[in-house]
């Protein structure tokens, strides 16, 4: 089959197929007598494992770990379990983060509801995240997120 071919029964682009050979996750192709690229089944279950393996959040670098495992003859179910405890350890981190975001970004709206826009003169804070101790108690994950741009703006409530 050609790149085009492989391309739309992986659903994955030409340019994507032309750069995973470029890096070695897959093999270069036969070339037909006018130069076009030409791929066997091997070559579409490669693409569909390395599709697959980054769906689950496998880098091309963790992936290409696995198939040059395979490709020397080596099991790599534990390499595999492995990358992918890390990766759910990693998550579970991003997750804890997220929570605590949430937690400081609720209780800052919760806080706004009470808030006069009359009193909101400071052009270079907003009552609305000031002061500070309500991030603190949150352990100021949303600081550098929230807007402080000193500019003047309006509340809705």
């Amino acid at each position: 089959m050609n790149i085009g071919e492989l391309g739309r029964l992986t659903g994955v682009s030409t340019k994507a197929i032309r750069y995973y050979e470029e890096i070695g996750v897959l093999t270069e192709p036969d070339r037909s007598t006018n130069g076009y690229r030409t791929y066997g089944s091997e070559t579409l279950d490669r693409l569909k494992f390395v599709k697959d393996a980054q769906m689950t959040g496998l880098t091309l670098a963790e992936i290409t770990t696995i198939l040059d495992q395979r490709a020397r003859g080596e099991s790599t179910c534990e390499h595999v379990r492995d990358l992918l405890e890390q990766h759910l350890s990693e998550l579970d981190s991003r997750i804890k983060t997220l929570r605590k975001t949430r937690s400081a970004l609720a209780a800052i709206a919760e806080r706004s509801r009470a808030l006069d826009p009359a009193d909101c003169l400071d052009l270079n804070r907003c009552q609305t995240i000031s002061p500070m101790d309500v991030l603190a108690d949150h352990g100021g994950t949303v600081a550098s997120e929230l807007h402080n741009a000193p500019r003047s703006h309006a509340h809705n409530h």
